[in-house]
Formats: C-alpha cells, structure tokens, sequence
C-alpha cells in the first residue's frame, strides 16, 4: 500500500460510485444494500477494515472493481484480505467459499451482516415467490455452512 489508507468515507465513496446505476433483485439501488451491510457489521462491533470491506464487499464480484484495482487499492491488507474471501469464484462449490471466509480472520463478520440483510424479511418480501423461496434456501445453507443460528 503507498500513500495514505482511504478513509471510511472515501472507502463509501468509492463502493457507491462503483455500484452507480446498479440495482439489487428487488430493483433498489444497490448502495442501499452496501450501507445496510457496513451498518450491520458496525453494529456487530466490527472495525473499520471490517466496514471498509463491507462497502467492497461485492463490487470484484459484480465487477464493479477490477482484482487489479483492489490490489493496488490503499487499503489495508486485512480489508483486501476480507473483500477477497467474500467474493464468490465462478463454479466454486458452497463449501469452499463457506471454508475461505472461516479461514480468513474479520470475513464471518461481513458475510454475517450480508446475509442478515439480505435475508431481512422486508428485503425478502419485494421478492416474487419461486425467488424468494431460492434465496432462502441458499442463505439457510450458507449461514449453516459458517455455523451461524438461523437469526443471525
């Protein structure tokens, strides 16, 4: 990392502008769910290389940053750290995504947030009904994968 880490703020930023025009399944602006996850690991005690990744969380995945961006991104190496351990690979089973994020330290606690909002009932309910059954099939597994109880 050369020069000065982002600030929260600029971290924010720059997620929000990444993400521009983008829209989550329910069709709300994506930046919406990047806040609701950064709030829910602030208010699960999370620190700010844990907040810093929970603004990033999707944006290598969804292509919104580059991997080349993100490593040369000044940010602190356990929030790349954390941002790569939550980035779904094409064909990667369950399993092993669950295992990176256990391995990697600070990640449960993003991808906890991140599956708390989105299997956030409101969130869920915008949803038509063979999706929304989907998506809780595929978070209940996940969340058992990481061992995380039902509500969390």
């Amino acid at each position: 990392m050369t020069g000065a880490p982002l600030t929260l703020a600029e971290v924010e930023a720059v997620a929000r502008a990444a993400h521009e025009g983008q829209t989550d399944k329910a069709g709300r602006p994506y930046a919406e769910h990047l806040r609701a996850v950064a709030e829910g690991v602030r208010a699960r005690g999370g620190d700010a290389d844990q907040i810093a990744a929970a603004w990033l969380h999707d944006a290598v995945e969804d292509d919104a940053l580059s991997a080349r961006w993100l490593h040369e991104a000044p940010l602190s190496r356990r929030t790349k750290d954390i941002v790569l351990a939550v980035t779904k690979r094409p064909g990667e089973p369950p399993e092993a995504y669950a295992g990176r994020i256990l391995a990697t330290p600070g990640a449960l606690l993003v991808k906890q947030a991140d599956l708390a909002h989105n299997a956030g009932p409101a969130r869920l309910a915008l949803l038509d009904g063979p999706t929304r059954t989907r998506l809780t099939e595929k978070y209940t597994r996940m969340r058992a994968l990481l061992g995380l109880g039902a509500g969390t």
